[in-house]
This record gives C-alpha cells, structure tokens and sequence, in this order.
C-alpha cells in the first residue's frame, strides 16, 4: 500500500514540535497510531517503520520529543561510536523530559493531525517510549484502545508514581516484547511491572530469546530479526483487533 507523510508544526507550551504524519494515499478513514520515540529521536529508521506500519492502513503520527532542545534532532549508530559526546547529549535530552510534557506533546501531535478527541487510537513506543505508551494508556483508557512496547525502559522505578504501581489496571490490550540479552533494561529491572500485569489476561509479555536493546531497527547493530518480526506480528494482530 502506498503511503504519503508530512510533517505539521505542533504549538506547545514549550514552543512549536514537528509532528511526523503518515497514513496511505488512498483517502481513509484510517485509525491511528501514535509511535513515542526512543532516545535517538526521530530518525530514518523512524521514518522507515512509519512507512511500513501505515502501509498496514494506518495513520501513524510521531512527535519529536526531542523538540525542546531542537527540531527533529537525532543520532545515528555511527554517531554513538564515533561522537564522545553523542551519548552524554542524548542522557541530557532523556533527563530533561517528563512523563507529562511527553503526554502534553501526545496532546499536541494528535490535535495538529485533526484526530478528534473521541476518535480512539493505539499507541507504540521503544525503549523510553515504551514508558508513555503504559502512561497513555493509564491516563486515557476509554480512549488508547492497546499498546506496544518492544525493547521497553523505564516500566518500574522507585518513585512513587513508578508506572508499575498502577500497572495492574490496565484496561485494554498491551503487548511487551522484552530481549532476554538487553544490556541496557534486563528483564530483573522490569520485574515489579511484570509480576504486576502477570494476572492480566490482555497483557501479552514476550521475551525474545538472544535479543538485545534496540533489536528493531534493520541494519543497526542490536538488530535482531526474530524478535522485530515477532513484535511486528503480535503488534499488527492486536491492532488489528482492537480497532475491530
């Protein structure tokens, strides 16, 4: 299916933010699925899963997170082995974000795109992202209809809105795929979220044998074709069934 994007200009309260907009040529309706990115931003390999995934009739929106430091700033593999500073900008950005303003961009991307605050939506998110996808669906749950999160980070902490704590509420669909050799979020790390949602019959948690970090994205280092082809088909089905 043939697939057309655009980039639209999204106001915040933090200054103007791309938001990334993808859907297929053929007018729609299509139902929509907002990505939240992982820490190198919105980059081609973004771009290319945008493509792939609108491809499958949808209309995929992706806020550039990274906004407030710059518009549409991201880091390629090279970059972080040949750059000293790419990793310590990139922990910069990471530190500067909060769950709220990712949930106020969410806002912003989806009013920009004209997707009317009682349309439902499915959300997806990498590494970091995952984290927004389960705060989403907490914050929204007549809205987010399921979630995604491959190569999840940041699912328990210790503080006292750590996403774990509200875990065991989740009301609709969510799928985590987890690498059992990620050296960045083991498994021991998400185990609180885990041992939450164990119960939740509508809570798909996959653990991808050999798997590391970052195991989507084709021609990367960590790429791992297993577990990305996996989570592309658990992902699709649930999407698929959810939105009926």
């Amino acid at each position: 299916m043939d697939v057309r994007s655009q980039i639209l200009d999204a106001p915040t309260d933090d200054g103007e933010m791309a938001a990334v907009v993808t859907q297929p040529v053929d007018a729609g309706p299509w139902p929509t699925v907002v990505i939240f990115i992982d820490a190198p931003g919105v980059r081609p390999a973004t771009r290319e899963f945008m493509d792939r995934l609108a491809g499958n009739g949808y209309r995929v929106i992706t806020p550039d997170l990274h906004h407030r430091h710059g518009r549409l700033l991201h880091f390629e593999p090279a970059d972080m082995a040949n750059d000293p500073d790419a990793r310590p900008t990139i922990t910069g950005w990471l530190a500067s974000m909060t769950d709220a303003q990712i949930q106020d961009d969410l806002d912003s991307a989806l009013a920009v795109a004209g997707v009317p605050d009682d349309e439902k939506v499915a959300v997806i998110g990498f590494c970091l992202g995952a984290r927004a996808v389960v705060r989403s669906m907490e914050r929204m749950p007549d809205r987010v209809v399921a979630g995604a999160g491959w190569h999840p980070s940041f699912l328990a902490d210790d503080e006292p809105d750590s996403p774990h704590l509200a875990a065991a509420g989740l009301a609709q669909p969510l799928y985590l795929g987890i690498g059992d050799a990620d050296q960045v979020q083991s498994i021991a790390m998400h185990q609180r979220f885990l041992d939450a949602v164990a119960d939740l019959d509508h809570v798909d948690v996959t653990i991808w044998p050999g798997a590391d970090h970052g195991y989507t994205w084709p021609g990367y280092p960590n790429y791992d074709a297993d577990a990305a082809e996996g989570s592309w088909a658990k992902t699709l089905t649930m999407f698929d069934s959810a939105f009926g």
